[in-house]
């Protein structure tokens, strides 16, 4: 069986989010679905792990900024490989409140939604949201999985549905240990200068590990 194969599913790079007291918190999420026209219903499915997660929970309210093509890839890798828990990842991130949801001002749709069910599976839990307002912010393509995958070179985040281990096709590269990313450049890893830094995470090139 090859997992790679689950990438031919379409997905999007969201940015879910919801408050923790009077604190903004959020979690990059490529599964997000709309489910039902009338009323209008949206699905979203988070890690257990995520601290986004239990804020949705206790909120009963999330937020998803909808992620375009042109998106810098530091501002994936503070939401998707940080933990709200203990970093303010909307510190020095322009955003805007809309029915009381932190939503970010560069993404170019954003939905807020009520909590009406949620479905709990061994790693994630799929929150059923009522979509309550959703509006275009600026143009631009929503970056899709695949675009992130192919094109910006990331990986998922090991709490992602879609995260697939390294496999034996990457025996002796350098992977980071964070994120996941291999490195491919044409410089030997071993000659990347020392302030070399993850391209997705922005972890430093010591974050990085030689697949045996």
């Amino acid at each position: 069986m090859d997992l790679n194969a689950l990438r031919n599913l379409s997905y999007g790079l969201y940015v879910v989010s919801s408050m923790d007291g009077g604190r903004p918190v959020g979690c990059i999420a490529n599964s997000a679905m709309q489910i039902m026209a009338e009323p209008a219903s949206i699905a979203v499915s988070l890690n257990h792990d995520n601290f986004t997660t239990k804020c949705v929970e206790k909120t009963g309210k999330f937020a998803i900024s909808v992620l375009s093509e042109q998106a810098a890839p530091s501002l994936i890798a503070k939401f998707g490989f940080r933990s709200s828990k203990n970093t303010d990842k909307f510190q020095e991130v322009p955003y805007e409140k809309y029915d009381g949801m932190p939503v970010l001002k560069e993404c170019c749709t954003y939905v807020i939604c009520q909590v009406t069910d949620k479905m709990e599976t061994e790693t994630h839990t799929v929150f059923l949201g009522s979509v309550i307002d959703t509006q275009f912010l600026k143009e631009g393509t929503p970056m899709t999985y695949a675009y992130y995958h192919n094109v910006v070179k990331g990986k998922s985040p090991k709490t992602a549905p879609t995260y697939i281990p390294p496999s034996e096709k990457t025996k002796g590269a350098y992977i980071c240990t964070v994120c996941g990313y291999i490195y491919d450049g044409e410089v030997p890893f071993e000659n990347l200068p020392e302030d070399y830094v993850c391209p997705i995470c922005l972890k430093p090139k010591s974050a990085f590990k030689k697949e045996e």
